[in-house]
């Protein structure tokens, strides 16, 4: 879709420039449009002035383009949205592009629904679903999460799946048979690199921290790597063929917020760590010092917050009543809506409705949208 609205543009000799809030959102969209695309930051050169940190690109120096794309708007906040407008010459048109139903921004405001709520703008959906096939019980269900309905489940033939259990070590015990075996074998796809689980917290049994831990020695042992060398790092344990993810962007290295790649080497002579990053058709080596450690993180798990703006092949997400304090409708949609075939919710049913009738989005006031209707 998009790189059909930057082709019509630029047949009308205009100048198309391409944007995103994250480093992994911006590669998604350059592999996508086959043009660049930047962080809205990296945009806006954001960097050190005489002020301290600042966007260098504002009203006083606009942006140079015609048209500006900005993809996944929805992780986009109220400060962020308004520097980026304040960077855009009065003849530049602003294509918005986002899912307003998925977790909002981390920061201040709900910029998109916002928007849409206000009826000042022209808004256009997108009713044709490409990503996965229309007869997908992940579209088909991702629907019904949004409409708050439970989904539909466990048709053999199809691509969801709802695993009914309450015990959490039972359910980690299901989470390791899936992502070990049973999902490997029956998709004929790479534990690893293929299927990304996704939970809704950091702490208890079932949260990030515990679910790296337990992953990691079920499908990357220390017993398989007796000659192989470790590093330890803020409290967790890297090896050789580990899953890890970058948690900051760095440009130098070509990195972004949110890439995931698979530790190759560790040099102990030279303190040094090679990780290789995988994304569409381009598979690179990248290196890090043992000091630069802080920017990976093991990803055989990660948040919700984490996977917005990717997409993994297989999701298994564990859904229980432990993690009631997070459970609502937008963080199942949004995770469900990164899976491209296949969904495994291992959890209780009753956990699921709690997340579904609580639709707490809503209830960020901004009065952005009141505002609109005003000016």
């Amino acid at each position: 879709t998009i790189k059909a609205i930057i082709n019509i543009f630029e047949e009308c000799g205009l100048k198309v420039i391409l944007a995103a809030p994250t480093g992994r959102a911006a590669r998604r969209m350059s592999e996508t449009s086959g043009k660049e695309a930047k962080t809205i930051h990296r945009l806006l050169e954001y960097g050190f002035t005489g002020q301290g940190w600042e966007f260098q690109r504002n009203e006083k120096n606009p942006l140079k383009a015609d048209v500006l794309i900005v993809d996944e708007v929805s992780m986009v906040d109220l400060l962020l949205m308004y520097n980026l407008l304040k960077a855009l010459p009065s003849s530049c048109k602003l294509i918005l592009v986002g899912d307003m139903d998925q977790l909002p921004s981390v920061g201040a405001g709900n910029v998109l629904r916002e928007l849409i709520k206000s009826e000042v703008i022209p808004v256009v959906t997108l009713d044709i679903i490409f990503r996965q096939a229309q007869e997908s019980l992940i579209i088909v269900n991702a629907h019904r999460i949004n409409r708050g309905k439970l989904p539909f489940m466990n048709n053999r033939d199809k691509d969801f799946f709802f695993l009914q259990e309450e015990d959490p070590e039972k359910i980690i015990k299901m989470i390791l048979d899936l992502c070990s075996f049973r999902i490997p074998e029956y998709l004929k796809v790479r534990p690893l690199e293929d299927i990304q689980v996704i939970t809704p917290m950091r702490k208890t049994l079932l949260g990030v921290e515990n679910l790296n831990r337990v992953l990691q020695e079920a499908l990357n042992p220390p017993l398989k790597n007796k000659n192989k060398k470790e590093v330890n790092s803020g409290g967790e344990v890297f090896r050789p063929g580990d899953k890890v993810m970058q948690v900051k962007n760095n440009y130098q290295k070509e990195v972004y917020n949110g890439d995931i790649g698979i530790i190759n080497e560790i040099d102990s002579e030279d303190g040094e760590i090679t990780v290789i990053f995988s994304d569409f058709d381009d598979c690179r080596e990248v290196n890090y010092n043992y000091n630069e450690l802080d920017e990976l993180t093991l990803s055989y798990a990660i948040s919700v917050h984490k996977s917005q703006g990717s997409e993994y092949p297989v999701i298994v997400m564990p859904v229980v009543t432990q993690h009631y304090i997070l459970l609502q409708r937008n963080l199942i949609y949004t995770a469900v809506t990164r899976a491209r075939q296949m969904v495994v919710v291992v959890g209780t049913k009753k956990a699921m409705a709690i997340a579904l009738k609580n639709n707490r989005v809503e209830e960020r006031y901004t009065l952005l949208s009141e505002r609109l209707r005003e000016e």
